[in-house]
């Protein structure tokens, strides 16, 4: 037999495909394999790369010719030595390198890791007898598991510059994987890791006794370098370099030591802020998302504010194959073992589902309210106390977070029914928050009326549509979020309707909390709108651009926050809040966080993604009075924005 290498990553760079090595590999295959003669396969190849690409332009075009042609030329023979025949094969037990990253170990979730999730993830899952599933019959899966895969796929990771960061943690904020970390750290910690650590003087008042230190964990990275783009500093504090490089300098070690190990401090700056919030530990990390993904970053600072006491229903999509693909889940808890419920049903009763989940532990909650209720004249003073503050309180997270433990303190060791009721409902004491999570496809289309049916109810429910106008995991199918002219399976002509304003039909009902946010636009703005929009009592909805692969975009996916703010900044995607508690003060309950679109960039914006730049080839007669219309509906919407933001409420004040 014959041994061949190929340095596919290499060529890929060379010729200008970025990371993309599958033609190049698919060439080398044809090549070695001689199923037919490889200079017919090479022709076929071409062929079939024009007719797949020819629509995007003679660029894209040739560099699949050049991938072709490199897969065979870059073949490199090695020599093998015939004594390796009969080298002895010796079964070796696999070391434990113990290079998790996972704060939350416990023996359950170790033995879940090694007798199932390993297995599975080395395609020896048929090889699971039934009784490895004992215990686990309801489909249940340990959280925390994405921690131990630590899959090393990326080719380059950001190395930290230490003395150019002004430690804003803008790049935590925006990774798609949780795969670059703050860290405030006390001297006996930094003298406790087994790798010498590099930090700095941490800025801020009352943080003189830690130093700052940011941490990418690079078998985790996927190298989008979104964090090196969207990196504010003066001379850039992140840097892409080979990976080869990280592991040499033990930022592996470094990051299980720092993110296992080394407390999230939480309480030293307030999470109201973007830097504050990223001190918080992300309970959704190294999710298997395309790089870059404009969907993730979301949910992952949602589960820094509110992780610990979530509950998640999935509508089927990208998001529910990134967070619920068999063995492994980026969903994981803090030390506490506390973090996000999540489950997944069908793609058009998702709303339901987790509206579902809501009511059912609210009527958990009136059971406990109704056990203290009938306890009251037999507990001790400081019980009734508290029992009272529960009852008033029970809405507010904050609250019941602060006399829950002391209800479970003064009640443990009693022997009475009511303590004992109570106790073994202890974990529905603190406020629930509940998320229901899911893309265009879902809300605009197939679920959008089971989410209308929620929404219409006063119940307190928080949904989070992350759009990126097509239904992103299925290839790239138009919905009816996609906006005029815009290229899409079904609509490979330019979608001739304008895209459905899904914010504008909340906002008719009035009682319904409405965010719209681009986190490359605006990164505080969407961190208040998740925040009030959990707050709120009763139904909200968040709706987040999500720029997706299938967009096209030319500066590459690891512009996506650039690309979210072109997106705002010309009017495509206009920001704003609707807090139905402004109303009952006399006020405009909408409020334009947008400045007035500078319209001269919106063409620029639809030239700069494949997905309108297509239809300028394919049907150029049609293409400008599309996209006119594209631009002509945005504009019309931001009319009506503000309108709607200029009228005058104070008749309403209650």
């Amino acid at each position: 037999g014959k041994l061949y290498i190929i340095n596919a990553t290499k060529l890929a760079h060379d010729i200008g495909l970025g990371q993309r090595t599958n033609t190049i590999m698919q060439a080398a295959f044809f090549k070695l394999a001689e199923i037919i003669p490889f200079e017919e396969a090479q022709q076929y190849m071409k062929d079939y790369a024009y007719k797949s690409y020819g629509k995007k332009g003679d660029d894209i075009v040739q560099l699949n010719y050049k991938a072709i042609d490199v897969g065979a030329s870059g073949l490199i023979e090695l020599e093998v030595d015939p004594a390796w025949k009969d080298l002895e094969v010796v079964d070796q037990v696999k070391e434990d390198k113990n290079n998790d990253t996972c704060n939350c170990k416990t023996d359950l979730l170790k033995t879940f890791v090694k007798d199932i999730v390993e297995p599975i993830n080395a395609i020896k899952g048929y090889d699971l007898p039934v009784s490895a599933f004992t215990g686990r019959e309801d489909g249940t899966f340990e959280n925390g598991t994405a921690s131990f895969e630590k899959r090393g796929v990326a080719v380059d990771v950001p190395e930290w510059i230490v003395d150019n960061c002004i430690q804003c943690n803008q790049c935590s904020y925006v990774c798609p994987h949780a795969a670059i970390r703050p860290f405030l750290i006390t001297e006996e910690e930094k003298k406790a890791s087994p790798v010498e650590l590099i930090t700095k003087k941490a800025v801020g008042k009352g943080l003189e006794d830690v130093t700052y230190r940011i941490q990418v964990t690079p078998l985790d990275c996927v190298g989008c370098g979104s964090c090196v783009n969207v990196c504010p500093a003066p001379g850039k504090a992140l840097v892409m370099k080979p990976i080869a490089n990280a592991l040499e300098l033990e930022e592996d070690k470094k990051a299980t030591y720092l993110y296992g190990s080394v407390p999230y401090r939480t309480d030293r700056m307030p999470t109201s802020t973007v830097k504050g919030s990223q001190f918080s530990q992300p309970l959704f990390e190294f999710n298997g998302a395309c790089p870059g993904c404009g969907e993730t970053p979301y949910l992952k600072v949602i589960s820094q504010m509110f992780g610990d006491r979530m509950m998640v229903s999935n509508a089927s999509g990208c998001s529910s194959v990134y967070s619920g693909s068999a063995p492994s889940t980026p969903y994981t808890k803090n030390c506490h073992g506390e973090g996000p419920a999540w489950a997944s049903s069908l793609f058009e009763d998702n709303a339901e589902y987790g509206f579902g989940m809501h009511i059912g532990v609210e009527a958990l909650r009136d059971r406990l309210q109704h056990i203290m209720e009938g306890a009251m004249e037999e507990v001790s003073p400081a019980l009734q106390g508290l029992f009272r503050e529960w009852i008033e309180n029970r809405a507010y997270a904050a609250k019941t977070r602060e006399v829950s433990p002391k209800i479970i303190e003064l009640l443990e060791g009693k022997e009475e029914a009511y303590a004992k009721e109570i106790l073994g409902l202890k974990q529905y004491l603190i406020k629930k928050s509940q998320w229901v999570v899911g893309g265009d496809g879902w809300a605009y289309d197939i679920g959008y009326g089971g989410l209308d049916h929620v929404l219409a109810t006063n119940e307190d429910i928080n949904i989070i549509v992350m759009d990126t106008e097509v239904y992103s995991n299925t290839g790239g199918q138009a919905s009816k979020a996609t906006p005029t002219g815009a290229v899409a399976k079904f609509a490979a002509a330019g979608k001739p309707v304008k895209k459905k304003d899904l914010a504008a039909i909340c906002m008719s009902y009035g009682h319904i909390y409405v965010g719209q946010v681009s986190m490359g636009a605006n990164q505080q703005q969407f961190l208040k709108a998740i925040q009030e929009a959990e707050a709120y009592n009763g139904p909200s909805i968040i709706i987040a651009y999500a720029p997706c692969i299938n967009h096209g975009i030319k500066k590459g996916m690891s512009k996506s926050q650039t690309e979210m703010k072109l997106a705002t900044e010309c009017g495509y995607w206009p920001i704003f809040r609707y807090n139905p508690l402004l109303e009952a003060e006399g006020k405009n309950p909408l409020t334009l966080d947008s400045k007035e679109p500078k319209w001269e960039l919106y063409q620029d914006y639809l030239m700069g993604e494949t997905r309108y730049l297509t239809l300028m080839k394919t049907n150029p007669n049609e293409a400008k009075a599309l996209f006119d219309k594209n631009q002509w509906d945005s504009q019309r919407r931001w009319r009506q924005y503000k309108r709607l933001a200029s009228l005058d409420f104070s008749e309403e004040k209650r």
